[in-house]
């Protein structure tokens, strides 16, 4: 690019204003910019691989030839800060201020209660912020695309698209033709004056309207300034350089010059490769702005589109083309544009392109396999002799030459695609599997490109492409010459499948494992493809209507996300409450609004600090070894790096830490026992510079056996924490078994859940005067890091401050595993004496931080014919991975709760704490209660299945009543799952749906439903009693206004809003006048963990006894005055000297598990109850599920907070419905985690929630034992979520019995759509040759 136009210096503007740069680092990309420089922190860090969207910003550029301005979502954390040259950048912080005025897109999801924890909201508003800019009446279908990109772990969604779905053409109630405008009645069933309930938990009418008239102007420099586009530009840092061509001649050189020079539009894959494999690209080179590589033009034949073309500009195109042209020419349009849908988020498609897709040969590539079937022409370019020379190359047999490779060259350049218009006697489909449908990657796609004779269905030519079988996408052109010259029917398929699985042959030990399931999916695949085209076919009539069976047709179909209906019923408040008594009322969330803007502060944003450092962590990289050299010579070689800190700089006493067994280290010492462990940690002056200095760490080990990783190969080794097997007995089982009736011996397993709360750990500790240490940390327990970090620095614990302002998520996983970070961090600012940091990028997070514990539960049971249970024998095991942490308490609850609601009388429970070589699990929402109910309902089925009775009934034969006694002799008061199930099957038209299932089943062979009912029962309070207490501090001001400090820390679950809503109904004051600031160990001493669902009861509580103990001292003076208002009270007090401030206590009565010297001892204080039913559809050829539609019913007592313990249920179902359908924890056989990220890692996004998700509270339900009457509600729906797995495996059992399979068959949680198809058995995979289990080393194993 020698002797062009060049600019030293970047610019580009951000919220209006102008951002110039003389010395940018193509290294950093716009989020680290906008943090770290810029001080915009709204902007959050969710996953650095553009797969959560907490990091989105809309991105507004000039299309000069089309002479607009376009307005597009991006992932911050991938889009290079060099690509903004002449771009506008509008952040969060950018649209509305709680300071100023507030953007309806802000307003709108923080009143509709669609912000919890708050961590991905910006990013969540800013994706409905671009599409408002670009549509300023979106669709529903324009909602669903829009968010595709975005994760939330809080809320369950449905309170997002309840507020946003306001800005929609299709505005109106959820429920549709049942919506109380419609039949003239209220939600609550009658005349809506008379109800009991009410279903509004905001109003519409408040919402300030959209004006697009008020949104920021795009700089008009950047409009008037073409030069910003046309310039060509060169950044360079100490190791990269960054160019920006402008003309084909320039782009071209640069390539000759450099061959291996990376092409970069998106990012979205070199930007990945460069954060999390390390890899350094010396030269990116952006070719943006050459207009050849953003031509498209249109031929009789084709569309072709420059390689530059975003995906989305591609989209639009496309399905302009398919409106306008006869659908015979728009077929491998319109295969496209069904792929593109699928294809990453509509970030990611704002700014990657096809050529790019096309260039990185990615094996599981969603358009590969289109183009290569299409045999898609390209136009490809270079310098040859100083000359500019073209050639054409084909996508097809030969053009992928191996792994990520293809037959261009690299000093090429590919200039565009051709995509071909389709001819009428041709056909092109595809289809893609994934684990989760949008926002993923495919385990096997398929493309079918086929041309028939004409007007008959005789095969002339077929091209078959698949991706996820190879290293490369792979054409099947033996079993495509197979089909030439014959008709397409059932009789051609079934030789196609069979050939097929000899052509696509797949090792045993493949990369990415499920084996079978990846070559059932290439015969499935094609057989959809089969019906898709067959009754196209049927359609034009070329072949008969009946040539395919009318229970066979909806085999073709795919699952569409639907919209959104919904109900919310719960307790009106009455009548006589004061408006400003707040109890029972759905208030918004207290932090909403700021979270909505961005001005909510998490750990990570606050500012740095004058000479902070920031922490790299060291980590194993054995599963089980000794450490035999630890050299860190070369790291601390580096400028700018400070220190190197080992276990060599502890003592052995002060390196032993935990939060209850002092079995873990800060830093591992002679061994490590995990993948993942901390050996080391270094501090930098930047976060870049320290994790490049934690690689260059030497770590030399020697490697021991056994490796232990599954709970079966601890069984086999004995593998168990000591004082393990433990026992919990009831009655006599072996006189029950010699008496039963029947007796059945089963299993069942379960699989871990990464938490990925949004917000990762982080900890930020800085050295103050006199030898004290503050800390900000992202922890549920501030007393527990405050004491860890006292021990391993030995400065006595009033020396040590821990604060906690709010979580971006916890959900038990920061409860323990804090320390982690805290206690290196804390480690080095003491002993540095400078400001420290931390926040584990996802990857180390999900690596280091433990999930839920995997469990096996194998049980006999006893029952007479009637299906009444008599007796059972369970043995439960959990992997607790290589420390104790609380595994222990997670297996005692299992085992309190493996009955779930039904009555045994004859009961041994047996535990097992498994000792093996993965990071140490931990706490997590249920906290062991999930899995003990998970196998007392495999149970409950197990009996009904060979009784021959409903498990309806079986159910309610062998439930609870009020009175009953559990089998660690605790006693069932106002127990009320049979009225929750009688209001569930009501609300769910249970029977209706019952007669409705049967009949889809009978007419549909390749789709089957299923109905489940599943109870709940959680008990509350911690197993551990002395943690039952809690305190609170109040301080009343001159002013009147009340600072409320408590020992529990908001993690999203509302807590805050509701303390507030406590001291205000107990004070008799407004909620405006009262503020929470933070959690702090200098506030509220020896605080109990946030944790076990009791955060309200506690804290509530200590809340209500620090008012108490105020308004006695307030009595005479509001006696004096009786007319007097609030703020004259307080002047009084203080001008008498009364005390205006007061601590609160609450230590939670009759808790104490010692049946031994007190047979009336609880265990729990209470439980929460609850119903939930689930109907679901399964793909019986791919294993695809959607849920139909879900109904819940919670006994939670008296609601502090409808909206908040709503959105509580909600989603706590969908994390349940995560962990028990589609969360998969991926191991290797030596315990070394695959899935650390939501690139593997899949939670449910939008798409996933119910199309029908209706929740309901039991009324006139008080519970004496809590706060106000209320009840905890963060954990026990959880539980719940499994009743789509109890589905899906009665759906699986409908196409097993067409099958002649009718007996049990196992599926174990979570059901993955591979589990799924496979379960469902059939011609195609009984087709397949599957190795014996043993015979081979698989490349992922279930812990």
């Amino acid at each position: 690019m020698s002797g062009q136009q060049k600019t030293s210096e970047l610019v580009f503007f951000v919220n209006g204003k102008k951002v110039t740069d003389t010395n940018p680092d193509p290294e950093c990309t716009l989020l680290t910019y906008l943090r770290d420089k810029l001080r915009l922190c709204g902007t959050k860090l969710g996953c650095a691989e553009g797969g959560c969207g907490a990091c989105t910003v809309v991105i507004s550029r000039m299309d000069r030839g089309q002479n607009k301005i376009r307005h597009l979502a991006v992932n911050a954390c991938l889009t290079p800060v060099c690509a903004m040259h002449g771009c506008a950048v509008t952040t969060v912080e950018g649209i509305g201020s709680t300071r100023t005025r507030l953007h309806p897109v802000q307003e709108r999801l923080a009143k509709a209660h669609g912000s919890q924890c708050g961590f991905c909201t910006p990013g969540i508003v800013m994706s409905m912020y671009a599409l408002l800019r670009s549509a300023e009446q979106p669709s529903m279908r324009d909602l669903e695309v829009a968010f595709q990109g975005n994760l939330c772990r809080c809320t369950g969604y449905r309170p997002i698209l309840e507020g946003y779905k306001t800005f929609t053409k299709e505005f109106a109630c959820g429920m549709g033709d049942k919506c109380c405008k419609v039949n003239g009645k209220g939600c609550g069933g009658g005349d809506d004056t008379q109800s009991v309930t009410d279903d509004t938990l905001f109003e519409r009418s408040q919402f300030q309207p959209l004006d697009p008239s008020q949104e920021p102007i795009f700089p008009p420099e950047l409009q008037l300034t073409p030069t910003y586009d046309s310039e060509s530009l060169i950044f360079s840092s100490e190791r990269v350089t960054w160019y920006r061509p402008t003309t084909l001649q320039e782009l071209l050189q640069l390539k000759s010059d450099h061959p291996s020079a990376k092409l970069v539009v998106g990012n979205t894959e070199v930007g990945v490769e460069v954060k999390f494999k390390h890899f350094l690209y010396p030269h990116l080179i952006n070719p943006t702005q050459v207009p050849e590589l953003l031509e498209v033009r249109e031929s009789e034949e084709s569309i072709y589109f420059g390689a530059a073309v975003s995906l989305m500009e591609i989209d639009a195109l496309l399905r302009q083309r398919i409106e306008e042209l006869p659908e015979a020419q728009t077929r491998l349009f319109q295969c496209a544009v069904d792929m593109l849908h699928y294809f990453a988020g509509k970030q990611i498609r704002n700014v990657a392109c096809l050529g790019g897709n096309i260039m990185t040969g990615s094996p599981i590539s969603d358009m590969n396999p289109v183009l290569t079937a299409a045999g898609a022409r390209l136009e490809v370019a270079s310098l040859v002799g100083g000359k500019t020379s073209h050639r054409t190359v084909h996508m097809g047999t030969g053009f992928f030459t191996g792994y990520r490779r293809n037959v261009i060259e690299p000093h090429e350049v590919l200039l565009g695609i051709h995509f071909q218009k389709t001819t009428p006697d041709q056909h092109v489909v595809a289809f893609k599997q994934a684990r989760r449908r949008d926002d993923d990657i495919a385990i096997v796609n398929a493309a079918v490109n086929v041309r028939f004779e004409p007007r008959t269905n005789v095969v002339a030519g077929i091209s078959m492409a698949f991706g996820g079988m190879a290293p490369t996408t792979v054409l099947a052109p033996r079993t495509s010459q197979l089909m030439v010259k014959q008709p397409l029917d059932h009789h051609l398929v079934e030789r196609v499948a069979e050939s097929l699985c000899g052509e696509l042959p797949l090792a045993a030990s493949a990369p990415g494992g499920m084996i079978a399931y990846r070559r059932a999916l290439v015969v499935s695949l094609i057989f959809k493809a089969y019906l898709s085209i067959s009754r196209k076919l049927s359609e034009a009539g070329i072949i008969s209507t009946d040539a395919i069976p009318a229970e066979e047709r909806s085999g073709a179909e795919l699952f569409h996300t639907p919209v959104l209906r919904s109900a919310q019923l719960f307790e009106r408040v009455c009548s006589e409450q004061p408006v400003c008594d707040p109890i029972g009322r759905p208030e918004v969330h207290a932090a909403a609004l700021k979270q909505a803007t961005g001005e909510a502060i998490y750990t990570d944003d606050i500012p740095r600090m004058d000479g902070e450092l920031y922490l790299g962590l060291v980590l194993s990289t054995k599963p089980r070894a000794k450490i035999t050299k630890l050299d860190a010579s070369e790291a601390l070689a580096l400028e700018g790096v400070h220190a190197f800190f080992s276990h060599k700089d502890l003592t052995e006493h002060e390196n032993e830490v935990g939060p209850v067994f002092h079995d873990e280290h800060v830093f591992a010492a002679a061994e490590v026992h995990c993948y993942g462990q901390i050996v080391g940690a270094v501090a930098a002056d930047n976060k870049a510079l320290a994790q490049r200095a934690a690689r260059l760490v030497r770590v030399e080990y020697e490697e021991l056996a056994p490796v232990i990783v599954t709970i079966e190969q601890a069984i086999e080794h004995g593998s168990y924490f000591p004082d393990y097997p433990r026992y919990v007995n009831k009655g006599n089982v072996e006189e029950a078994f010699a008496a039963a009736e029947h007796t059945y011996e089963g299993s069942c397993r379960m699989g871990g859940q990464e938490h990925f709360y949004l917000e990762t750990h982080a900890a930020v500790a800085v050295p103050r005067d006199s030898d004290e240490l503050e800390l900000f940390c992202s922890t549920q327990h501030p007393s527990e890091v405050q004491k860890l970090v006292a021990h391993v620095t030995t400065l006595p614990a009033h020396r040590v401050v821990c604060r906690a302002k709010r979580l971006g998520g916890g959900f038990g996983g920061k409860e323990s595993r804090g320390i982690s970070v805290a206690l290196p961090v804390a480690l080095a600012a003491y002993r540095l004496r400078r400001p420290v940091r931390c926040m584990l990028d996802r990857d180390e997070d999900m690596l280091i931080t433990g999930t839920r514990h995997p469990f096996l539960f194998k049980y006999k049971v006893a029952f007479a014919s009637d299906g009444l249970i008599t007796a059972c024998d369970i043995e439960c095991y959990n992997n607790a991975g290589w420390s104790m942490d609380l595994s222990f308490s997670v297996l005692e609850r299992a085992m309190y709760h493996f009955e779930n609601c039904y009555r045994i009388p004859n009961v041994r429970v047996g535990g097992w704490v498994c000792k093996t070589n993965l990071p140490s699990n931990t706490a997590f929402r249920g906290f062991g209660g999930p899995q003990g109910m998970f196998a007392g309902e495999h149970i409950i089925r197990d009996v009904a299945r060979i009784v021959g009775r409903d498990v309806l009934d079986v159910m309610r034969l062998n439930f609870y009543k009020t009175g009953d006694i559990t089998h660690y002799n605790q006693k069932l008061e106002h127990f009320p799952i049979e009225r929750c199930l009688d209001d569930c099957l009501a609300q769910s038209r249970y029977h209706e749906k019952r007669t409705e299932i049967a009949k889809f089943n009978r007419e549909n062979r390749w789709r089957k439903r299923g109905m489940a009912v599943i109870p709940t029962k959680y008990g509350i309070a911690f197993g551990v009693m002395h943690l039952n207490q809690a305190g609170a501090l109040i301080n009343v001001y001159g002013d009147g206004s009340v600072l409320l400090s408590h020992g529990g820390v908001e993690i999203g679950q509302g807590l805050n809003t509701k303390m507030i809503q406590c001291a205000a109904r107990a004070l008799g004051i407004p909620i405006e006048l009262i503020h929470i600031s933070e959690t702090a160990t200098d506030k509220v001493p020896n605080t109990s963990p946030t944790a076990a669902s009791v955060g309200s009861d506690l804290n509530g509580m200590a809340v209500l006894d620090a008012c108490e103990k105020l308004n006695k001292r307030l009595a005479p003076i509001k006696e004096a005055l009786p007319q007097g208002t609030w703020q004259e009270w307080i002047n009084k007090a203080y001008f008498d000297r009364v005390s205006l401030s007061a601590t609160g206590f609450y230590a939670m009565p009759g808790i104490g598990y010692h049946p031994e010297t007190n047979p009336n001892a609880r265990t729990y204080s209470y439980y929460t109850n609850g119903v939930g039913i689930s109907v679901v559809e399964i793909d019986c050829l791919t294993g695809d599920h959607q849920v139909l539609s879900t109904d819940i019913v919670m006994d939670i007592g008296s609601s502090i907070n409808p909206a908040i313990d709503i959105g509580q249920i909600e989603g706590a179902f969908m994390q349940g419905y995560g962990l028990f359908t589609l969360e998969e924890l991926m191991y290797s056989p030596q315990g070394m985690l695959y899935s650390r990220g939501p690139g593997m890692y899949k939670l449910p996004g939008f798409a996933d929630i119910p199309g029908e998700f209706n929740v309901s509270l039991l009324t006139g339900a008080p519970n004496p034992r809590a706060v106000y009457s209320s009840k905890a509600v963060g954990e026990p729906p959880l539980f719940i979520g499994s009743s789509a797995f109890f589905a899906i495996k009665e759906a699986i059992a409908a196409a097993r019995q067409e099958q002649g399979l009718t007996g049990d068959f196992p599926l174990e949680a979570p059901s993955t759509s591979a589990r799924i198809r496979m379960a469902c058995q059939d011609k195609f995979t009984n087709l397949l040759e599957i190795p014996e289990e043993g015979s081979f080393t698989p490349w992922n194993i279930v812990p």
